[in-house]
């Protein structure tokens, strides 16, 4: 058996149900985010925006104290927190002996940010004109949806495979949405961009996953004599 062929057989070990499933995610949400894009800047439909708008507009003029909860809640996936908590996560991931899902993180983030920047520049969505708080930048997708997904989706990720605790899954990943609807209910973001975050956040996890799978070694060889 030549080199090649014993490398594609070590690929095709690798083909594991958690491989499966992430390249079936993967697709999943890219199409999601394609038929958002598809939604806003070639069918310029404004419906899911406006119904999303008007519900939280009802929901603040009927319960106005909840504006700030919410904008509290909204920080935790703005720049001045996941940036000292993508340092600081790492480095205790480091220290407790777990270097590579450090790196992963940081990886994550770090692409995250760059990703998120180049998808804003290249569709040039302007903000809702009528936010509740400063925002500055872009609108599509939304920076705290898409970062927040890949911050907490890898937090996520690592409490479940590595410290045994599945049961932090579902908290975060609602964490998460209530994240994006801060995001609509302060009209800093249209519900089409919030989603496109999410799709792109979700996107990007697993593609960082699947990256670490497949070419850093994680459980086997692969690339090896």
């Amino acid at each position: 058996m030549n080199r090649f062929t014993s490398r594609l057989l070590a690929l095709a070990g690798l083909l594991t149900v958690e491989i499966v499933l992430g390249v079936v995610l993967f697709v999943a949400a890219f199409a999601v985010f394609f038929y958002l894009t598809r939604v806003v800047f070639v069918n310029n439909s404004l419906a899911l925006d406006d119904w999303a708008g008007g519900l939280m507009d009802d929901l603040r003029q009927a319960h106005p104290w909840m504006t700030g909860p919410v904008r509290f809640v909204t920080f935790f996936a703005a720049l001045p927190f996941l940036l000292p908590a993508g340092i600081i996560t790492p480095l205790l991931l480091r220290r407790a002996g777990y270097r590579r899902e450090a790196m992963e993180l940081v990886l994550a983030m770090l692409g995250g940010i760059i990703l998120n920047q180049l998808l804003k520049t290249y569709f040039g969505r302007p903000r809702p004109s009528n936010a509740l708080l400063q925002t500055l930048g872009l609108s599509f997708p939304s920076g705290h949806a898409m970062l927040g997904m890949t911050f907490y989706g890898c937090l996520a990720w690592f409490l479940a495979r590595h410290f045994n605790r599945p049961g932090w899954v579902a908290p975060l990943l609602i964490w998460v949405l209530l994240i994006g609807l801060t995001r609509v209910y302060l009209h800093a973001h249209y519900a089409t961009d919030v989603l496109a975050g999410f799709a792109g956040g979700a996107a990007w996890l697993v593609a960082c996953r699947l990256g670490i799978k497949l070419f850093w070694k994680e459980e086997k060889e692969i690339l090896g004599d």
